[in-house]
């Protein structure tokens, strides 16, 4: 039988595609969820029996009719054959296996299909390339078009590259929901579907690729998807880590190269290797040590972070120097090397044969390359691997500073370069030189974090203690303090022995959560000496520390506001004048976007997220420190996800120092980073945004022009528009979600926030302090609830009251936004997100889970106040985009979310009657059901999978 990926299989007329997809380029994706959902059909049969599947079937099909009906997924008649078909499942003798096994089963197709369209994103990107078309704004090669459009040449072009550094910092929080052997299953079928793309497999290839794909999609089902315990810090350490592997090693260099290519087109006068490039990326993580509320991070994982990353370093830098020893076989009989090379290979081989090791010379006779190569490898504590034996511990002392290795490699290219070796440099040693620059010795940088409170705590215990006369060295006994301030002082020790112990750049910044003052600030600095740190830098000493700098983290919407005061009264401090002068007159602030919605909703968090950010720039410039902010940005539209580029770009124009560090969550790692592609099309996107806000070329091009069109400025008119819709919207979302306890229990009983400790998603625990109230709940369960449930409250809420508010108030509103939507880059990221999030929303769903609320008076109340603001959100947007429908400008994002919803509605239909009977049980005290936990965590699982999101 002939593969489903045979081309005469698909299309069977050029029509039926046209007319289903409405565009040939999305045929292939087509073709691959077509006959992906066909094996997984294959394998449910083989797997669970003909019965299952059947019973997928008709939910599927049952589902696709009452969205066909309704699209609004009201309909009573079609959600009614839904109930129907979903009762028959419970009818079945043990009902429990078949709702947990169709919760898998349609988790599983979504799983598939995610792969489909990652793939299709890579396909898309790879025929660009191929193809040569037009560089797009999102593009480096587009952005630098632009800027010579608008007249930087390539010296000034080249001047604002060099400003740009991005570095994503990977966090935990929600992690990824699969589990890692999971992700590594993942992967492989993604592989098998690249494979299938080439052009002109033979049929015999096709076929044996097929089953190939059949074989891991039946052990992806054969694989536990839900874990059976809460993974631990040190899992979560490893799951991030493997994205270097599987990903980023390699995307960095052809990042590099790219941006030579990109550089070179646009301006064809300046060619310039790799290497002569900027630093544009570097890399950062939380995992390990994110403290705050995580009391399973502690100086033990900390160190078990540096030492894990490390490792992984150091052994790919050997497989690469392996690599590099194999194929650069050049002898001085062939071609000479530099003095240079020649000193310093005569300094190894003196050091080498005073502890008597002449293996290497003996074996290597004109090969001084190799030679070098091999010595390089032995400061890492490698010995290359040849068909002669080589000493494994010879007397060559570790590299103990990245700058060291850094100028033995620049003595081999440099020794390459000048002997007709040029080729050989690009090829093998440029790489890894860009490599070793942009990883030291350790990777990435390790943020530690913990929340102001926690530090006000200590040192008030700690300062208690001494006015009361304790002898010093009783601070030393973790006995004589209580255990959170012995953990506080353990933890400054654990950084003053790592950064001694580790390249003491692997950790620089200590982020302070919650942070509403500059004493904040102070206590950290004050326990971070009395623990033995050096908060000052020392870019003179032997290994250049950076020091420990502080990084407040501005939450909520009323420490937003006060945020440039309270920077301002630091920086002015007169005992804060060396530490600053100490790190180059830089600050570091972190802006949080997860607390801030959850505090005021989306309107407010942005348009205040905005005003910080020009005012901390405003007041830092007074105060001459150059500024960097940290963007604590999440995955979902609640928590600041959103598209990367039109973010960025959004920030206010003349505060953004080129500098950039934004969160990449645990659940977006696998969408991001999972492929070169991927990873290298994410990291360029990051880089062409943060050029194009940093350079602002549209600004020039469109100078004297009465209506900025997306050229980031705002007139007056707009940001008086915005404060308007920020105070009316904040005061309907305080009344109506945050000061309203109703809507608090509505919450707890309306989604699945109480069942997600079952899923096991993340080490830490959903609240800060165990107590049931809003100001305790985290933002990440807080989006996550109301995410399951389809009602997405957090990306929404209060938009549409403010919209219409701000049309009936003025005589021309809707133009007066309608022209914001088209023109300023803050509001067409708000109105964009909020789209999407509407489009993802489905109060049929909805009600279904309002239900499982106890209180009738209560449920109809908080659920029709709910409706009725997502109904006036929804027909504000359309008004003020002008559009008939949602996500009607994004056809690609509109035809997932349409075709991916009829999937998810049977998990939601499950879920909602799996908590029903958790809940019943648990009212007449019945012991806790492992099987029932295990088949709402796979409904969970599910959920997350169709769309796209955790929380």
């Amino acid at each position: 039988m002939p593969s489903l990926w045979t081309p005469s299989n698909w299309p069977q007329r050029l029509s039926e595609i046209l007319a289903t997809t409405g565009e040939l380029k999305e045929a292939p994706l087509r073709r691959d969820v077509r006959s992906l959902g066909m094996l997984l059909g294959e394998v449910l049969k083989e797997q669970s029996g003909e019965e299952l599947y059947n019973a997928v079937e008709e939910l599927r099909r049952t589902a696709i009719a009452r969205r066909e009906a309704d699209g609004s997924g009201e309909n009573a008649a079609a959600s009614s054959n839904l109930q129907q078909a979903l009762e028959r499942v419970h009818s079945h003798a043990n009902d429990l296996t078949r709702a947990y096994q169709l919760a898998r089963a349609f988790s599983f197709y979504f799983e598939l299909i995610n792969l489909a369209e990652t793939n299709h994103r890579k396909r898309r990107r790879q025929s660009s390339q191929l193809n040569d078309a037009a560089p797009l704004r999102g593009d480096l090669r587009g952005t630098l078009r632009r800027l010579r459009e608008a007249g930087f040449d390539a010296k000034h072009a080249l001047e604002m590259l060099e400003r740009i550094a991005i570095t994503p910092v990977f966090t935990a929080h929600p992690t990824e929901v699969a589990r890692r052997s999971v992700m590594f299953k993942r992967r492989r079928i993604s592989d098998l579907l690249e494979r299938l793309d080439r052009i002109a497999v033979p049929e015999a290839e096709l076929e044996a690729l097929e089953r190939e794909v059949t074989g891991e999609i039946t052990a992806l089902w054969q694989t536990d998807d839900v874990r059976s315990a809460r993974p631990m810090v040190r899992d979560e350490i490893r799951m991030a880590l493997d994205y270097y592997e599987a990903s980023l090693f390699d995307t960095l260099p052809v990042l590099y190269t790219e941006v030579a290519a990109a550089i070179e087109a646009e301006y064809p006068e300046k060619k310039a290797a790799i290497t002569e490039l900027p630093q544009l990326v570097h890399f950062g993580s939380w995992i390990g040590g994110d403290r705050d509320g995580n009391p399973f991070v502690t100086a033990e994982t900390t160190r078990e972070a540096l030492t894990m990353a490390q490792g992984l370093l150091v052994n790919h830098y050997r497989r690469r120097l392996q690599n590099v020893f194999e194929q650069l076989g050049s002898s001085t009989q062939q071609v000479p090397i530099s003095p240079e090379l020649q000193t310093l290979l005569n300094q190894y081989l003196t050091q080498l044969r005073t502890a008597g090791q002449t293996a290497l010379e003996e074996r290597f006779h004109f090969e001084y390359l190799r030679l070098l190569i091999a010595c390089i490898m032995m400061r890492l504590g490698a010995t290359p691997q040849s068909s002669v034996p080589l000493p494994p511990n010879p007397a060559l002392a570790p590299y103990t500073k990245a700058a060291d290795l850094l100028a033995d490699l620049t003595v081999l290219r440099n020794s390459l370069m000048q002997h007709r070796g040029k080729r050989l440099a690009a090829m093998l040693i440029d790489p890894l030189l860009i490599e070793v620059r942009t990883y030291g010795l350790h990777l990435q940088t390790l943020d530690i974090r913990q929340h102001a409170r926690v530090h006000a705590a200590a040192v008030a215990e700690i300062a208690g203690r001494v006015e009361a006369g304790t002898d010093s060295s009783g601070l030393r006994l973790p006995a004589a303090l209580s255990p959170q301030t012995a953990e506080v002082l353990e933890t400054f020790r654990a950084i003053a022995e790592l950064k001694q112990k580790f390249p003491p750049e692997a950790i620089r910044q200590y982020v302070i959560s919650g942070a509403t003052c500059a004493e904040d600030v102070l206590n950290v600095l004050w326990l971070a000496r009395l623990g033995g740190v050096k908060v000052e830098a020392d870019n003179e000493g032997l290994n250049g520390d950076p020091g420990l700098q502080p990084v407040p983290l501005f939450e909520s919407i009323e420490d937003l506001e006060n945020a440039p005061g309270i920077m301002r009264r630091l920086w002015s401090c007169e005992a804060f004048q060396p530490l600053l002068k100490s790190w180059g007159h830089r600050q570091e602030i972190m802006l949080g976007y997860s607390d801030s919605n959850k505090d005021g909703g989306m309107i407010t968090s942005t348009w205040q997220i905005w005003k910080a950010h020009r005012e901390l720039h405003r007041v830092a410039a007074e105060c001459g420190v150059t500024l960097r902010l940290f963007h604590g940005r999440g995955g979902t539209v609640g928590r600041g996800g959103g598209p990367t580029h039109r973010a960025i770009f959004a920030q206010p124009v003349d505060s953004f120092s080129g500098e950039l560090r934004l969160t990449e969550q645990g659940e977006v790692l696998n969408w991001k980073y999972s492929d070169v592609v991927l990873a290298e099309r994410n990291l360029e996107l990051m880089i062409a945004a943060s050029l194009d806000a940093l350079a602002r070329p549209d600004a020039v091009l469109q100078k004297g022009a009465s209506t900025p069109h997306l050229t980031g400025e705002i007139t007056p008119e707009w940001e008086a528009a915005m404060e308007r819709l920020s105070e009316t919207s904040y005061m309907f979302y305080r009344r109506h979600i945050i000061d309203n306890p109703e809507t608090f229990t509505y919450f707890e009983q309306a989604t699945p926030v109480a069942e997600l400790e079952n899923a096991r998603i993340g080490s830490r625990p959903t609240k800060r302090t165990g107590k049931r109230t809003m100001a305790d709940l985290r933002a990440i369960p807080w989006v996550f609830g109301w995410m399951q449930s389809r009602q997405l409250v957090p990306a929404w809420f209060g938009v549409g009251y403010a919209l219409d508010s701000f049309v009936k108030e003025n005589p021309n509103g809707l133009e007066q936004l309608q022209s914001m939507t088209r023109n300023f880059p803050l509001f067409v990221d708000i109105i964009r997100n909020v789209e999407m999030a509407l489009a993802k929303s489905d109060f049929g769903i909805a009600k279904l889970y309002a239900s499982l609320v106890e209180d009738q008076g209560l449920r109809e109340r908080v659920y029709t106040m709910l409706k009725a603001e997502f109904e006036l959100t929804q027909k504000m947007l359309l008004a003020v985009t002008g559009q008939q429908r949602l996500l009607e400008t994004n056809p690609v994002l509109e035809r997932s979310i349409r075709l991916r919803n009829p999937y998810v509605d049977p998990m939601s239909l499950i879920q909602v009657e799996l908590i029903r009977r958790k809940r019943a049980a648990i009212a007449k005290g019945d012991a806790e059901s492992a099987e029932l936990n295990r088949a709402i965590s796979a409904t969970i699982n599910g959920i997350s999978a169709g769309l796209r999101n955790t929380g």
